[in-house]
């Protein structure tokens, strides 16, 4: 919908949303109307460079044609039903999924949080039954984010702080140790512990990878203990880092792994990969959802993998990414450049507020976001160019200048 088909103003739109929107954003004074690719464009069509692609959404580009073209396709056979009949777009995403990343079985949700959500019900209900009643204790990280669901938020690691704050008591059974210190975690764990839940790149945390000791070495621990190890790929997951999943630079397989943003394309949806054995703990009534597989969904994920992996986007991801963060560095007040592909991470001295350089950004139309005091985190499509990081970095080397 335009604005110039609604008979009204931008201020008109911004006076609706102040009256009736329960608002927890901080809106940008921007009237996203479109968008194509590596841009959005507001009411008067002027372009703004999106280095955030909709929190790492849309990484074959925002509109992407196939997509776009599934979508439409589906909503002409059938737009929504229940989950007892089969489904085409079902089935089909199912397989590609499954076979492309190596795992036995998916269950589909709708978003980020509520396929956390799932894989931390697997796994208590897995080892409640195969251990007993106690077996359901899990250990995440701490800084690390699952979301804003109570499970997943009792499972983010930042006690009292962001999103936990006011929503007290947390879900119970959860400990969290120090990101990339694997004996902590060791430590964490007791004879009650189920699983390890981890991110292979903590986002919000900072933009911090996992090692490749901390990766093999959670792995081969579980597996010593009988525990699971749950990987939450929803930012990660197809082929923003470099490969079609994060897990796949450690040379390991998780237990369960979430999945979520850029699988849908800009459509919404949310997925848990399971091995055989482990799935086994979801059976008829233990779990469910009215929306999770949406036809429509599922059909622009299809089109969303098929384009990602035709099209060798991990590969681009890779390329880009090292370049962009190679460039980053020269930038003033620059303290750390950190990432995986093109999950790109920079933390300023104490002089720059990552806040104040998004808000500058934004004036000079580039799309980033920021994190705590001094870092600024990019996601952008995964279909740039390093022509186009070229032009990020100098929005970004002015926007910094011009603060310090």
């Amino acid at each position: 919908m335009k604005l110039a088909d609604t008979g009204l103003t931008k201020q008109d739109i911004k006076d609706k949303v102040n009256k009736y929107m329960i608002e927890t954003y901080e809106r940008f004074d921007f009237l996203a109307e479109t968008a194509k690719d590596q841009y959005l464009y507001d009411e008067n069509g002027e372009a703004y460079l999106d280095f955030y692609a909709g929190i790492a959404v849309n990484s074959a580009g925002s509109c992407n044609e196939k997509v776009v073209e599934a979508v439409i396709s589906q909503t002409k056979d059938i737009m929504h039903t229940f989950n007892y009949p089969y489904t085409i777009p079902q089935a089909l995403l199912a397989e590609k999924v499954c076979t492309t990343i190596g795992m036995d079985k998916i269950f589909y949700q709708n978003s980020g949080t509520e396929a956390n959500e799932a894989m931390i019900k697997m796994a208590r209900k897995y080892g409640i039954e195969k251990y007993g009643p106690n077996r359901y204790h899990i250990v995440t990280a701490k800084m690390g984010f699952h979301g804003r669901t109570f499970g997943a938020m009792s499972a983010t690691g930042q006690p009292g702080n962001g999103c936990q704050i006011g929503f007290g008591p947390m879900t119970y059974g959860f400990s969290y140790a120090p990101y990339n210190d694997l004996q902590a975690f060791k430590d964490a764990c007791t004879e009650n512990t189920i699983a390890i839940m981890i991110e292979p790149v903590q986002g919000e945390g900072g933009v911090h990878p996992a090692t490749m000791e901390f990766m093999k070495g959670l792995r081969e621990f579980c597996d010593e203990k009988g525990m699971l190890l749950l990987i939450d790929e929803v930012q990660t997951g197809w082929c923003r880092t470099g490969k079609v999943m994060s897990f796949m630079h450690y040379g390991i397989k998780p237990d369960i792994v979430s999945m979520a943003k850029a699988l849908g394309g800009g459509m919404p949806i949310g997925a848990i990969c399971a091995t055989s054995e482990v799935a086994k703990a979801f059976s008829a009534g233990s779990h469910g959802t009215t929306f999770g597989g949406h036809p429509v969904s599922c059909a622009a994920a299809l089109a969303q993998v098929g384009e990602l992996l035709d099209r060798d986007l991990a590969g681009n991801a890779a390329k880009v990414g090292a370049y962009f963060m190679d460039k980053l560095k020269g930038l003033p007040h620059v303290k750390d450049v950190r990432g995986q592909g093109l999950l790109v991470g920079v933390e300023f001295d104490d002089s720059i507020n990552a806040t104040d350089v998004k808000h500058e950004c934004l004036a000079r139309h580039l799309l980033i976001t920021a994190i705590g005091g001094h870092i600024i985190r990019m996601v952008p499509p995964l279909i740039i160019t390093e022509e186009d990081c070229d032009k990020a970095y100098e929005i970004i080397k002015a926007s910094v200048e011009s603060l310090g």
